[in-house]
């Protein structure tokens, strides 16, 4: 397969234009359906060669046309197979064909009856679900998950909507998911990714240009997306070659944040990392600081003297940074900086977004926002409660609106331009839902900021660093764990 459709998202929209446009082109449907249901025959043969008893379930259509094929294979290669269908594949398709060459009978889906020894090949609906299933359906899935039965999922388990990759009344716990020539929202977005199981991408012959035309500035995050612009080593380079990044801290209190954010963004490349302490807390972060330097800050006058020093490259401002008056102050006068603002940064501007937003309108300086769901939903109430709009589509308008890089963090964290780019991460463990771990990717994408990175390609690459942090970092690991394993340039 090329290795571009590796990191190609698509809708199920534009997937469904990407099927058309090959067959207008000159290539064969049946030909597709085919190559696609030997591909799941074959994942079912490998995975399970010792199965009692593979039970398709085919649906209506060209999902289940793929089941029809699959079910035709497993049997030719002396498989015991049942095939239940729901619904008739409409005359003279591609679907009706494959059910016209499977040469064993369809019985009804609602008669099967799951069993242990049996695996099931789930083709009843595909990536392009958009609508709840009936009752029925629910049931026998609910069924099927509670046996515990392993299930192969045809391009996506039936119930996940591919868009959006929520469930639509119930799903398929899959073991296995195959799908066809590059991943669909619904693999990477939650709860859909948890319910795929192991993935496999299949090249049923479309050419990639077709594929690529179709697509729309949605990918999966990885190097190849931000590796042109990732800091070149120069050695006779300064520190200050490598950019100054300076972290707000917080009161006596709530000093360990910025820290975390502090330490991150030394150790993620930048060349000199300062914390900006009020005084009541400088005692506090003297005593923990050694490579980071402290610099007390108190007020906006302090802070816009400091901002005389044109070495100063990028800010980190939030991290259980508690002053909110405080914190909208320092944002107004950073105006035109590259600024990381996470945390009780953005909180500070729930009441008022618009005029955080107004700050970075002209386009001068970079600013990345780090939002989890909650934070989101304080700067972007109306995106936040539209229940239409998949996690991409809500970071891309966020990502307009608000002239920044949106970080919408969780499992499966987006990263989105105001230009529409956007990132779908795949590579962060479960155990980074961890105290202190949001702290630590505000540093890495301070750093990256403070090195020269556009704001989009710091934001992703910081997010595909942290991921790589934890899988390292392994299980029960802390925040400060992760920074002590943060991979160096050289090594992506």
């Amino acid at each position: 397969m090329h290795s571009e459709l590796e990191t190609i998202v698509v809708t199920p929209e534009e997937m469904a234009g990407i099927d058309r446009a090959a067959i207008a082109s000159g290539i064969d449907g049946y030909g597709l359906m085919e190559k696609a249901g030997q591909a799941v025959a074959a994942a079912a043969l490998r995975l399970f060669p010792g199965c009692r008893r593979f039970v398709v379930l085919a649906g209506p259509g060209n999902n289940g046309g793929d089941g029809y094929v699959a079910a035709r294979v497993l049997s030719d290669s002396g498989c015991p197979v049942d095939l239940y269908g729901l619904g008739e594949p409409a005359p003279g398709g591609d679907a009706d064909c494959a059910r016209q060459r499977y040469a064993g009978p369809t019985l009804t889906l609602g008669d099967y009856t799951p069993s242990s020894g049996d695996v099931v090949i789930d083709a009843l609906f595909g990536a392009g679900l958009s609508r709840d299933l009936d009752a029925s359906v629910c049931a026998l899935i609910d069924r099927v998950n509670s046996l515990a039965v392993p299930v192969v999922a045809v391009d996506l388990p039936s119930g996940v909507d591919g868009r959006t990759g929520q469930v639509r009344g119930a799903a398929f716990q899959a073991q296995h998911t195959v799908t066809f020539m590059c991943r669909k929202p619904g693999h990477l977005l939650m709860p859909g990714r948890a319910l795929c199981g192991d993935f496999e991408i299949f090249d049923i012959g479309i050419p990639g240009r077709i594929v690529s035309a179709a697509s729309h500035h949605l990918r999966v995050n990885g190097p190849a997306i931000w590796r042109m612009s990732l800091p070149q080593a120069d050695p006779s380079a300064h520190k200050y070659g490598h950019g100054h990044l300076a972290v707000f801290s917080g009161g006596p209190m709530s000093t360990g944040a910025a820290r975390l954010s502090a330490a991150a963004g030394l150790r993620a490349g930048a060349g000199l990392v300062t914390l900006l302490s009020p005084a009541p807390a400088t005692e506090v972060n003297a005593a923990q600081l050694t490579a980071v330097m402290l610099r007390q800050v108190d007020d906006i006058a302090d802070l816009e003297a400091l901002l005389g020093d044109p070495r100063l490259s990028a800010f980190v401002l939030g991290p259980a940074f508690g002053d909110f008056e405080k914190a909208r102050a320092y944002v107004t006068a950073l105006r035109g900086r590259p600024l990381v603002l996470d945390a009780d940064g953005i909180t500070a501007f729930r009441d008022r977004p618009e005029a955080l937003f107004e700050i970075y309108a002209g386009g001068d300086g970079d600013l990345v926002l780090t939002p989890h769901d909650g934070e989101f939903a304080r700067l972007f109430p109306d995106i936040a409660a539209d229940p239409g709009l998949s996690k991409v589509e809500r970071a891309r308008k966020a990502a307009a609106h608000s002239h920044a890089a949106v970080v919408l963090k969780g499992a499966d964290t987006v990263i989105a331009a105001p230009d529409g780019r956007a990132l779908i991460n795949a590579n962060a463990p479960p155990w980074l839902a961890t105290a202190g771990s949001g702290d630590v990717l505000a540093g890495i994408i301070g750093a990256h900021l403070a090195q020269g990175m556009p704001a989009f390609e710091a934001a992703a690459a910081g997010v595909w660093r942290h991921g790589e942090a934890g899988r390292r970092a392994g299980a029960g690991a802390t925040a400060e764990d992760l920074i002590t394993v943060l991979n160096g340039f050289d090594q992506i």
